[in-house]
């Protein structure tokens, strides 16, 4: 079976080909990086502009790379939730389109979930159950999984998402946009140590990273920022590197801890990680180093798969189409889950 997978669920345009839900033929991703870095962040209306003006050219090479030509598509996977409405409506039009002139079927697949099946694209050993953590720059959830369709969610960040931290933390040191990559870098350099900041944890599941994101502000500018007051004893900032160290020590210890704790909880052999913030290698060191110590098999996919791409969504609309889960030409974009 092939299964054509079209992503457009924020700023990039993807669209790739897998057969029997594994074997990826095709797989072609447009980013928008460049056209919101000027901005610090990705700007909405110029994303579904982009989206639009790609999505044609981006599904017609995915299919000519996969040595297929459209007829020989069996079923059309979407994303539909979540992400921005205006840039899902562009994919899922796009795909009911396509599923209405070819007459095959379509599936609505969740962008979240797609990240944990990115997993199953490339580990031939990769089983369920497990708990998998999915972080990116809009999301940070955890899951217990059951099947590659059955997913509960076990946990999630009650403000901002780990990546949307990444990001922001790098806007307040002056660093740029996308801020992960850069604070990976800048923080090999950096002692992790150095500077003390906050790691809330009551025991449960969720995750909160904007007290972190709060304390590099402070750290960073002084604790009167936006008060309008110069503070009474100057006290000269970190250094940029200790600062960015410590902040991603703090930031993954959560996502370390949590996934760890959750994992032993329900009793799972393996574990999993998806969505861009896991190309992060700290997060990869730590969380290898956690799983190998409590006898966990750990999973994660290239980086190529952690950042959104299509083929994850055709995997995933694959494994729905065969559960018989398909949608209609009345699916919808739904903004959040």
């Amino acid at each position: 079976m092939n299964c054509l997978g079209i992503e457009t669920s924020c700023d990039e345009t993807a669209a790739a080909v897998v057969r029997g839900g594994r074997e990826i033929l095709s797989s072609v991703v447009r980013t928008q990086v460049d056209l919101h870095r000027v901005f610090g962040g990705v700007v909405p209306e110029i994303a579904c502009r982009a989206h639009a003006e790609a999505i044609g050219p981006v599904v017609e090479r995915a299919v000519a790379d996969a040595g297929l030509k459209l007829p020989d598509i069996d079923v059309v996977a979407v994303t539909c939730q979540p992400g921005l409405i205006g840039a899902l409506l562009v994919g899922v039009s796009a795909a009911k389109s396509l599923a209405w002139a070819l007459g095959k079927p379509i599936v609505g697949v969740d962008h979240i979930e797609a990240h944990l099946y990115a997993n199953r694209l490339v580990h031939a050993d990769f089983a369920y159950p497990n708990v998998g953590l999915v972080v990116s720059g809009g999301h940070t959830s955890l899951y217990y999984s059951r099947g590659p369709a059955d997913h509960e969610r076990l946990g999630a960040t009650r403000d901002d998402a780990a990546g949307e931290a990444f990001d922001k933390v790098a806007k307040i040191l002056g660093l740029g946009y996308p801020g992960g990559p850069i604070i990976d870098k800048l923080a090999r350099q950096g002692n992790a140590k150095a500077v003390d900041m906050p790691r809330l944890d009551d025991g449960g599941p969720d995750f909160s990273f904007s007290g972190v994101k709060t304390a590099v502000l402070y750290k960073w500018k002084g604790q009167n920022v936006g008060k309008g007051r110069k503070p009474k004893v100057a006290v000269p900032p970190p250094r940029i590197e200790d600062l960015a160290a410590s902040f991603q020590e703090a930031v993954v210890d959560a996502l370390v801890s949590r996934t760890m704790r959750a994992a032993e909880t329900r009793g799972v052999a393996q574990v999993a990680m998806g969505g861009g913030v896991a190309c992060n290698s700290r997060l990869r060191e730590k969380m290898d180093e956690a799983s190998a110590k409590r006898g966990f098999k750990l999973f994660y996919p290239p980086l190529n798969l952690c950042t959104d791409n299509a083929a994850m969504i055709a995997g995933l609309g694959t494994a729905l189409f065969e559960l018989g889960r398909m949608s209609n030409l009345e699916l919808d974009a739904v903004a959040t889950r």
